[in-house]
C-alpha cells in the first residue's frame, strides 16, 4: 500500500510542478524563475530557490511520518522526493547540461523532453510560454521529423 501511495504522490507531482511553473514561477514567482530564461547562466541562480519550496514539505513530511503514528505522511514525502530526484537529473542533469553526466543521450523520450524545454526557453519573458511539465509533456515532441 506504501509503495502505491508514494508511485501516486510521484505522479501527481508533475501536475502540481506544472502548476506552480506556469502559476507561480511565471506569476509572482517570476523574480526568482527569470534569472532561469537568461541565456549562459552558470552556478547557482535564484531560481534554484524552488528547491526548498518543495523539499521543506517533504522533510516536514518525513518528520510526522517517521514520530507519529501517521506512518502514510513518510511516504507522501519519499513521493516528493522521488520526484525532486527525477527533476533534477532530467532538467538539470539532462536537459540543462549543469552536470556533464548524460551528454550523448539517443533516447527518443529523452530528446523528446529536451525539445519541449528547448521550446519552452524560446521565450525570454514570462508570458506567451508553453510546455511547463517536466516529464510528461505533449507527444507532438517525441514524434520523429519528416525528411
Amino acid at each position: 500500500m506504501y509503495f502505491f501511495i508514494t508511485l501516486g504522490v510521484f505522479l501527481i507531482m508533475e501536475g502540481v510542478t506544472w502548476c506552480t511553473h506556469k502559476y507561480v514561477m511565471h506569476g509572482f514567482g517570476w523574480y526568482l524563475h527569470e534569472d532561469h530564461h537568461q541565456p549562459k547562466y552558470k552556478g547557482f541562480e535564484k531560481n534554484d530557490a524552488f528547491f526548498f519550496v518543495f523539499a521543506i514539505p517533504s522533510i516536514a513530511l518525513f518528520y510526522f511520518g517517521t514520530y507519529t503514528e501517521h506512518t502514510y505522511l513518510f511516504f507522501i514525502g519519499l513521493g516528493i522526493l522521488c520526484y525532486g530526484i527525477a527533476y533534477f537529473m532530467v532538467h538539470d542533469v539532462l536537459i540543462h547540461q549543469r552536470f556533464k553526466w548524460f551528454k550523448n543521450t539517443n533516447n527518443r523520450y529523452l530528446k523528446g523532453l529536451r525539445k519541449a524545454h528547448k521550446i519552452h526557453h524560446k521565450n525570454m519573458g514570462k508570458e506567451d510560454s508553453q510546455c511547463f511539465g517536466m516529464l510528461f509533456v505533449p507527444f507532438k515532441y517525441f514524434k520523429k521529423p519528416k525528411i
